[in-house]
């Protein structure tokens, strides 16, 4: 066996990720928002590309002939001053949702500070400390810091820091710059005159209890029957433990559909949304900067390399819209009992089963539905919504795990509070209609769903 060091030739097959390649997969996973962001970042890169800002209504009869992508020769685009569109909207329409979004409102701080310049008789170092415990609040209208901290900070007597909190207790909201959570819904039950001596010492002592549903420890501990603790559960359960959380303005978060499902004539017809997303342009002075025989070679050279990766930029485009068009038209073919009744018909799917439909890649379809969201007339849903597994049922056919769902929370809408269903008890309904499904995975779907066990639901 030769162990030597040597030159040898080998001939091999191996899949090679080309730059433009990367950029179609790039592009086929962005939602429409960050399509733009990407669009206006490559805009800024490449002086070739200028983008040109669209509001367009898709045409229902274009939309249902699909267009293949056209081979363009980069020479061709420049003598026919093509724009690189790939949209298939025609109709103008200047609406954008986002320009009438609700414009967020004043901060808790804000809120705080215009309250305490309507108190009269406060000195300027009141004023000052309050303005400090004002700031010191965190979003959910908790004090973090603690009164002792404050007094040495501010050089002020412990009392006067005291009596300005009391001042900004009495502010709105209720409840605002509590301490912790009991001393919040105390300020609140004092507002509203519901202080009585029970009420304050279950919401002092047993808020554990309370949370868990130990109704019959409260009861023995305060001498007083179950209904009296349920009663007193009921007061509680209706304050509010975050009262500056309405206050609290984080990012706002915008869904802009990437694709339409709209009825027309009994059939259902698929829109891609190229409104939200500008138009690709050729700048014209490259344009003209090509054209002539004078211009240098290095200019020509460079603008040429421009102008072949904005040709890039528009095919990869348009090939996300056909993706998009075909996965979304395959989904609606599946799904199609789900858009005329109801999730209750939600069909079991797989990103397989969409795959050999439309003969791509499983990875590919899961690139086209991440993070898209379609527009239907049940609303908006994110595509991976409809791909859901599989539950038996006894007719040998599936049931959609999101039907299954929907009616576990249908049957404890309908149970009597005073004996709540058990998971088995609803595990043995289901079986009777003959939905298979185990005793954990109905324990499983109820906690997706945020719905807590048949001990804490129960009412006395």
């Amino acid at each position: 066996m030769n162990m030597g060091l040597g030159l040898y030739q080998e001939q091999t097959l191996k899949l090679v990720m080309t730059p433009e390649l990367r950029q179609a997969i790039t592009i086929l996973q962005y939602s429409t928002a960050d399509l733009i962001s990407y669009l206006q970042e490559q805009a800024n890169e490449n002086p070739v590309i200028e983008l040109q800002e669209i509001s367009a209504a898709a045409d229902l009869a274009a939309a249902k002939a699909e267009r293949p992508a056209p081979e363009v020769d980069w020479k061709e685009l420049i003598g026919n001053r093509a724009t690189g569109e790939y949209s298939v909207a025609k109709n103008e329409n200047t609406y954008n949702p986002i320009d009438h979004a609700h414009k967020s409102g004043s901060t808790l701080y804000e809120h705080l500070e215009s309250q305490l310049g309507l108190v009269k008789g406060l000195t300027d170092g009141q004023r000052k400390i309050a303005l400090y415990l004002i700031g010191n609040l965190d979003e959910k209208g908790y004090l973090e810091i603690s009164l002792e901290e404050v007094a040495h900070r501010m050089g002020a007597a412990l009392d006067e820091v005291e009596d300005m909190l009391t001042v900004i207790q009495h502010f709105d909201p209720v409840g605002v710059g509590a301490r912790s959570l009991e001393e919040c819904l105390l300020l609140q039950l004092q507002h509203e005159g519901l202080d009585d001596e029970k009420v304050v010492r279950v919401v002092r002592d047993h808020l554990a209890d309370l949370a868990n549903n130990r109704f019959q420890r409260i009861a023995e501990k305060l001498s007083c029957s179950i209904q009296e603790v349920q009663e007193i559960a009921d007061r509680v359960r209706s304050l509010n433990p975050r009262p500056g959380a309405s206050f609290s303005h984080g990012e706002t978060r915008y869904v802009i559909p990437d694709v339409t499902v709209e009825k027309v004539g009994g059939e259902y017809i698929v829109l891609v949304n190229d409104i939200s997303a500008p138009r690709l342009v050729i700048n014209r002075f490259y344009e003209k900067m090509l054209k002539e025989q004078k211009s240098q070679d290095e200019a020509r050279q460079f603008i040429h390399e421009k102008l072949n990766a904005a040709l890039w930029l528009a095919k990869s485009l348009e090939q996300r819209r056909l993706t998009l068009m075909r996965v979304t038209q395959a989904i609606v073919e599946v799904q199609r009992d789900f858009f005329e009744h109801g999730v209750h018909f939600l069909k079991p799917m797989t990103q397989k089963e969409i795959a050999e439909r439309v003969n791509l890649h499983e990875s590919t379809i899961s690139r086209a539905t991440s993070n898209k969201y379609v527009q239907t007339p049940r609303g908006i849903f994110e595509l991976k919504y409809f791909f859901t597994s599989a539950l038996a049922t006894a007719s040998g056919e599936a049931a959609s795990s999101e039907s299954v769902k929907k009616r576990i929370k249908a049957i404890i809408d309908g149970e009597d509070r005073k004996r709540p269903l058990s998971d088995q008890a609803i595990t043995e309904m289901l079986m009777k209609e003959g939905i298979e499904i185990s005793r954990r995975t109905v324990a499983k779907y109820r906690e997706e769903m945020l719905i807590p066990s048949s001990a804490k639901r129960k009412r006395f």
